[in-house]
């Protein structure tokens, strides 16, 4: 299984904002995050929730990000980061994040 990202890619996540039963959480939507591996090939949940096929199967990556990226009032540890699932459907290239000074 092939997909349009590889791992150290920066992508965003879209910002998409429609209603139903969505898998990609809110507060990752719009953010910038580095592709860590691609799982494989799934049938998609957010069709499979309302008792379709859930094809054509999407490619699931893990995409990692930057706790401060997410949330600027973060007081952690700078390099904390948090991995999440993510279909392919929800991913756009994205820019590299600015580099903290």
């Amino acid at each position: 299984m092939s997909g349009r990202f590889r791992p150290g890619d920066a992508v965003r996540i879209k910002a998409d904002d429609r209603p139903g039963h969505l898998r990609t959480p809110v507060y990752v939507r719009g953010r910038i995050g580095r592709i860590v591996a691609l799982h494989g090939a799934f049938r998609n949940p957010e069709t499979l929730a309302y008792g379709k096929d859930g094809l054509p199967k999407r490619p699931l990556y893990q995409v990692r990000f930057r706790q401060r990226d997410l949330w600027p009032d973060y007081d952690g540890a700078e390099g904390d980061t948090l991995a999440l699932d993510i279909y392919e459907h929800w991913i756009e290239p994205g820019e590299a994040a600015p580099a903290r000074t």
